[in-house]
């Protein structure tokens, strides 16, 4: 069975740090029920050039949910990279992401989850 790509589009509707953290968890515990492997989360850098509201906070969250065992790894678009060790993990998970329109794009509007 193919390894299973979700797509976030957490920026949408400009939620708040807290409720795109609330809907963040949601979709995790959601992708992991429906047997995801991945989730691509859109959260934006920002017009500003300086990074978005939710960018930092949410990479954060991640890294506390990695923490916890929630998740298994991430990579920050911006490292989603053939050359990114994590990137290599995700990649042997879900391998039609080599596919992924952003691989070796440096965004930093994107993070990838791997469940």
């Amino acid at each position: 069975m193919a390894a299973r790509v979700r797509v976030m589009m957490l920026k949408a509707g400009m939620p708040t740090v807290q409720e795109a953290r609330a809907r963040l968890n949601a979709e995790i515990d959601r992708a992991q029920g429906q047997g995801g492997v991945v989730l691509k989360l859109i959260h934006g850098y920002g017009s500003t050039g300086t990074g978005g509201k939710l960018k930092d906070p949410i990479r954060r969250s991640l890294q506390r949910r990695r923490k916890e065992g929630k998740i298994r790894a991430w990579v920050a678009g911006e490292k989603w990279d053939i050359f990114d060790e994590t990137t290599r993990l995700i990649l042997e998970e879900c391998p039609q992401l080599d596919k992924d329109r952003d691989l070796k794009g440096y965004n930093e509007g994107i993070t990838i989850v791997l469940l």
